[in-house]
């Protein structure tokens, strides 16, 4: 995600228009964001992943 994050930041600064636009590299990392999120979402909801106890 860093990575994605800092090709995006060279792209924009050279603008290059025979490079690729910069919102492909800042789709690719809200993307890897996604899956991780969904991820952790499914491990936890299938009880691979433990949760913290409610302090109710």
């Amino acid at each position: 995600m860093v990575f994605n994050l800092f090709r995006a930041l060279f792209v924009m600064l050279r603008n290059d228009p025979n490079k690729p636009p910069m919102t492909r590299y800042l789709g690719k990392r809200v993307g890897i964001a996604a899956l991780v999120l969904l991820l952790l979402i499914i491990a936890a909801s299938s009880g691979l992943m433990p949760l913290n106890p409610r302090p109710y």
